[in-house]
């Protein structure tokens, strides 16, 4: 068998920020009509998941996981000491903070262990997230909600052409990566983490990892330089399942230098959504209050929604998990999502975080 050879390199900036994300544009076709079939078939699924399954629970543990203090594991438990909702490999949970906003983690602890749930924050200064409120105000006894989980990387061992795994995790998004290299390591399947980060200081569990030795080749940019494709990807070859999550940088070079691979499965978690395409400003009008939110060309309604309503509910924000459904009254939606039926849309509903508008404005019912 024949390795690849990837000469494509990751961005300068493989951690930051980015506004666009062209290299991912194919990946979001095919998932979005793989998303689209499997949406109809469970259907049920899908109304659970976008009621949410909402529950007590209260913070019992915090403790550092990396080396800089930037990230604080958190552990969830019932009040009642309960047991909690079964998850699998890559499942999220929304967490609803005491001051109303809702933010999404990945689950890092054993989902065999359903007495407690474990999540794992960086601290971001000036991110529009929750990260600074995990950290400054979710001391231990802390009485939250929890939504969830929800699966949207979903993890599978082996498959008809997988003979082993390949791991790719940049930074925080080590997180959904450890539940699922441990799965392999305990069904005992080949695998190899590549986890890159720009500091060992900043890679959150590296003790934890640390006891699967060489199978987990960590690079830093301060010790190796800003990694390309082929450091990312070392070893794969034809039969090789490959897991990334990372910044969008990251997982768009990787998505780049395996488009063309042949017998190589890619499976991803984006820290954000897909860029909108082809978007122009509009205005959303609050039905209840007459409200007017400005949406601009480049952004989501559910990003102009969340100025104005902080605790608007929301999860996967890329239009499969249905939590941001809201209906319109007046104006002509330009629907964007993959899982609301004809009828739902012929009743005005629409998804807030890829949906648009027709036309200069939409009145919704939130």
């Amino acid at each position: 068998m024949s390795r690849i050879e990837i000469p494509v390199a990751v961005p300068p900036d493989l951690y930051g920020k980015h506004r666009h994300d062209p290299t991912t544009r194919v990946l979001d076709a095919v998932a979005t009509a793989k998303m689209a079939w499997s949406a109809r078939l469970s259907r049920k699924r899908l109304d659970l998941a976008a009621n949410g399954i909402r529950f007590p629970a209260v913070v019992t543990a915090r403790t550092p996981v990396a080396a800089d203090d930037d990230v604080v594991s958190v552990t969830f438990e019932s009040p009642d000491g309960g047991a909690l909702p079964l998850w699998q490999p890559g499942a999220h949970i929304d967490l609803e903070l005491p001051s109303g906003r809702v933010s999404q983690y990945s689950l890092c602890g054993d989902p065999a262990d359903r007495s407690r749930y474990r999540i794992a924050v960086r601290r971001i200064p000036d991110g529009s997230g929750g990260s600074v409120e995990v950290h400054d105000a979710l001391p231990i006894g802390t009485q939250v909600a929890l939504r969830g989980p929800r699966n949207a990387f979903p993890f599978a061992a082996t498959g008809s052409t997988t003979r082993r795994l390949h791991f790719v995790a940049g930074g925080i998004g080590i997180t959904p990566i450890l539940t699922m290299v441990r799965a392999a390591d305990r069904l005992a399947v080949p695998w190899t983490l590549v986890y890159c980060g720009r500091t060992r200081a900043a890679l959150p569990f590296r003790d934890e990892l640390a006891a699967y030795g060489d199978r987990v080749t960590i690079r830093t940019d301060d010790e190796h330089g800003i990694p390309a494709a082929a450091d990312l990807l070392a070893g794969v070859e034809r039969g090789t399942a490959v897991y990334c999550c990372g910044p969008t940088p990251m997982t768009a070079a990787v998505l780049d230098a395996l488009r063309t691979a042949d017998g190589i499965e890619f499976h991803s978690e984006r820290f954000s959504p897909a860029p909108v395409v082809d978007g122009s400003p509009f205005t959303v009008t609050l039905a209840a209050t007459g409200e007017q939110i400005d949406v601009a060309a480049d952004e989501t309604m559910l990003t102009a929604l969340l100025r104005a309503r902080p605790n608007q509910p929301y999860s996967c924000r890329q239009g499969f998990c249905r939590t941001c459904v809201l209906r319109v009254l007046d104006g002509h939606p330009d629907h964007r999502d993959t899982v609301l039926t004809p009828e739902e849309h012929a009743d005005g509903r629409t998804l807030a975080c890829v949906s648009r508008c027709h036309g200069d404005g939409l009145v919704v019912d939130l």
